[in-house]
């Protein structure tokens, strides 16, 4: 039985959990059935789901002591787990459509983990149409981040569907990659006094190493603070957001919504507008909010901000835990013209990855600490959603495989991310890749934002309304005899399209006013 001490920033989600902030992420994985299936294809599944008890790392780990999770939690790894507990078997009433499978993952989503186990669970789904079944799984951040969590579920799939007939389930399969560490010497695992102290000593270990990081992080936020002072630097910074109605208390209950595109239709518009697919994303989740918002009558004269997670995890690497950091955008919910708005958000974000990359690596996990000590220490302190926010929402791109893939000869459909939200962080939007689409999953508390279900519809009109502008601009250019083959950001602007995605298109371009309704 080995013990790990987690990280620093592996605890911070331990450290926020409650019963209205349960700190777990999920994936919504639907299925469709191989040619020929048995009627107890499902049936068979879920019988060797429970057989399957040969638990592997890291879904074998649970926390030491629970009762003292923020004091130098140590993950152990455990011999005998009790499946059923971790696995569960559940049926959509008819018909079964995306409607009822998102009240169902709402529901499973709004339950927290027992942390006297190791934290996850599985949900196995029949009864979607077309005779179509899903898998639910979720676990506790501490444990994994998206991306960690991502090549772990890969790994129990195939991109041959014959080759797939004979694949375990993920808690069974083996780390591929474990990152060598230096001997230490033996003690009695059992020992309390000598986990305590081996984490001591680690912390120390970690402190000096990271001592001549110190210049680099201070620079760091010297260069923040700066960006306050300078009103043409386009850096967002912390606590700058406007409050708005996704930055409130929030309850347990959740709603969940999805929305997917076609991953070249995306490019297409990022390669036209000369930006990123995620200064795209962002564009989209930003018209969407923007609606959303006014609608309500709560729309923000200032723009709305996004904390963005960012990798830094090596590509060789298969270990659990967090590697990321965060940079901060605009969203330009100020701004009516779709073009414009692209602009600015494009701008705000490549000024934030400038300001990140200027820090070695080595530097980027206590610069993140840094950076989220405020924000935890909200939640810690309950002031969370009762003061300014950090960043008013956070939108999330994770990369996932790019072939089709199965499980016993099912074809995994989509998969769509679920994600946490917290007091002052209302909605979460977490996208993934996977097979020529990008699946958007829209998390938000149930009681804070009543038909959220819209800000997902609604970035599909707006996807429409930016193309279509894009396009009409694309046309103006070249009637002008523009020598450019392909708009881009500073060329000739077209009015925004007169669709419904555009609530205030009649608005002024840059940043207009906008009372609230009665």
């Amino acid at each position: 039985m080995a013990n790990r001490t987690l990280n620093l920033l592996d605890a911070s989600w331990l450290l926020v959990e409650s019963h209205e902030t349960p700190m777990h992420v999920g994936a919504l994985m639907p299925f469709s059935l191989p040619d020929g299936a048995a009627p107890d294809f499902i049936k068979k599944i879920m019988a060797d789901f429970r057989s399957a008890s040969a638990v592997q790392p890291p879904w074998n780990r649970r926390l030491k002591s629970p009762k003292f999770k923020g004091l130098v939690p140590v993950w152990e790894e455990v011999d005998e787990i009790d499946l059923e507990h971790h696995v569960h078997h559940s049926a959509l009433p008819a018909p079964g459509g995306e409607r009822e499978l998102g009240q169902l993952i709402a529901r499973l989503h709004s339950q927290p983990l027992d942390l006297t186990r190791p934290p996850w669970e599985v949900e196995l789904i029949e009864g979607l149409e077309g005779g179509r079944f899903a898998l639910y799984t979720k676990v506790h951040h501490s444990l994994m981040d998206g991306i960690g969590g991502v090549k772990l579920l890969v790994r129990a799939m195939s991109d041959d569907p014959k080759a797939s007939m004979k694949f375990a389930p993920f808690w069974t399969i083996k780390p591929e990659h474990k990152p060598a560490k230096p001997k230490k010497r033996k003690t009695r695992q059992e020992d309390p006094v000598a986990t305590v102290a081996q984490a001591a000593a680690g912390l120390i270990e970690m402190v000096k190493g990271q001592a001549g990081t110190v210049p680099d992080i201070a620079r760091a936020f010297g260069t923040m603070f700066s960006a306050v002072r300078n009103k043409n630097d386009v850096l967002r910074i912390p606590f700058e957001a406007p409050v708005s109605a996704l930055n409130g208390r929030i309850r347990g209950p959740r709603r969940f919504a999805t929305q997917r595109f076609e991953l070249e239709r995306l490019k297409s518009l990022a390669k036209a507008a000369d930006c990123t697919l995620n200064d795209v994303v962002l564009c989209l989740c930003g018209a969407a909010l923007r609606r959303f918002l006014d609608e309500l009558g709560e729309l923000p004269d200032k723009p709305l901000t996004a904390g963005i997670p960012v990798s830094v995890r090596p590509s060789d690497d298969d270990d659990s835990g967090n590697a990321i950091t965060f940079i901060i955008s605009t969203l330009g919910t100020d701004i009516a013209d779709p073009l414009e708005r692209l602009d600015a958000i494009r701008a705000s974000t490549r000024r934030a990855k400038e300001h990140v990359q200027s820090l070695p690596r080595q530097a980027m996990m206590q610069y993140t600490l840094l950076l989220m000590t405020p924000y935890m220490a909200s939640l810690l302190t309950g002031v969370g959603g009762r003061t300014r926010p950090m960043f008013n929402i956070t939108i999330s791109n994770v990369p996932g495989p790019d072939k089709p893939l199965y499980f016993r000869g099912a074809k995994m459909e989509a998969s769509y991310p679920v994600s946490l939200v917290t007091h002052g962080q209302a909605l979460n939007i977490t996208c993934q890749s996977y097979d020529g689409h990008l699946n958007f999953g829209f998390t938000g508390c149930r009681d804070s934002l009543p038909h959220m279900q819209r800000v997902a519809t609604y970035t599909g009109e707006a996807l429409s309304e930016l193309e279509s502008v894009l396009a009409k601009t694309g046309s103006k250019t070249q009637a002008a005899g523009s020598s450019r083959s392909k708009p881009k950001l500073s060329s000739q602007r077209g009015k925004p399209a007169a669709t419904k995605a555009a609530p205030a298109a009649a608005a002024p371009k840059r940043k207009p006013r906008l009372k609230k309704r009665d």
